[in-house]
């Protein structure tokens, strides 16, 4: 199958040649200008029988994908927890509108509070609806096994140093597997301090990585090993004290 990308030829059976101008690979519809109009077409590659300049159809999944790639992503990491490399953590969060879910897979020592320090790969829903890979190399779709050999192939190095023991979070992480995959996912985002502090343990939010899911009704999940006591206390790494006098300081 050719590329489907901004600035492919198609051609349409009522409207004849024009340009693809834009396209969400997630959902399937593209935006395309025919001829001298001067206003864009959307189109659904599903069921508007759009082709390409040549003639070849282009083909799109009725099925709907994930809208996101959290799922995917717990997949392939449990899949790398069982060969070894056990010192690979996946952090997930919203963004502030609520609307798109970011993601962060660190290696290395095991420390949720510098987590933003680690050495990893980040990425975020609202591109993977635009562009729906991961940014290593991996194709759109790609299984399981195809993420992790283009995740190896892409930056061997980085994910070297997942290789190790964490047996409590690996065991941790099998659990949380079993219980939300294919359809939904887990949020690391701790609720905000009010006027009657944080509670002991909040729960952990799931979400549903398909449109069309119920809400999560199955057993709660518990945090990770590390989270203990992450509740009670600023979520802030400490940072040093500034001197404006230039005197040395004694400790």
């Amino acid at each position: 199958m050719k590329a489907v990308a901004p600035g492919t030829v198609i051609f349409h059976r009522h409207r004849g040649y024009g340009v693809i101008v834009h396209v969400n690979l997630l959902t399937g519809w593209i935006s395309a200008r025919f001829g001298n109009e001067s206003r864009t077409l959307d189109l659904n590659l599903s069921s508007d029988e759009v082709q390409h300049a040549d003639g070849e159809p282009i083909l799109f999944r009725r099925m709907p994908p994930d809208r996101m790639p959290h799922a995917r992503l717990m997949a392939m990491v449990r899949e790398l927890h069982k060969a070894g490399y056990q010192k690979l953590y996946l952090y997930s969060w919203p963004k502030p509108s609520g609307l798109h879910w970011r993601w962060h897979l660190f290696t290395g020592k095991r420390d949720w509070m510098q987590r933003p320090w680690r050495e990893g790969w980040y990425g975020s829903g609202a591109e993977y609806n635009n562009n729906p890979v991961m940014g290593w190399g991996d194709s759109p779709g790609a299984t399981t096994d195809e993420l992790i050999h283009a995740l190896a192939k892409f930056d061997p190095q980085g994910l070297a140093q997942a290789l190790g023991k964490d047996e409590d979070h690996t065991a941790w992480f099998a659990d949380v597997c079993d219980l939300l995959l294919p359809g939904y996912m887990y949020s690391l985002d701790m609720q905000r301090a009010t006027a009657g502090g944080l509670r002991d343990m909040p729960a952990v939010p799931v979400v549903p990585v398909r449109a069309g899911l119920p809400h999560y009704s199955g057993p709660s999940i518990s945090w990770p090993p590390g989270w203990a006591g992450l509740w009670t206390r600023t979520h802030a790494m400490p940072t040093r004290r500034i001197n404006l006098t230039g005197e040395p300081e004694l400790r």
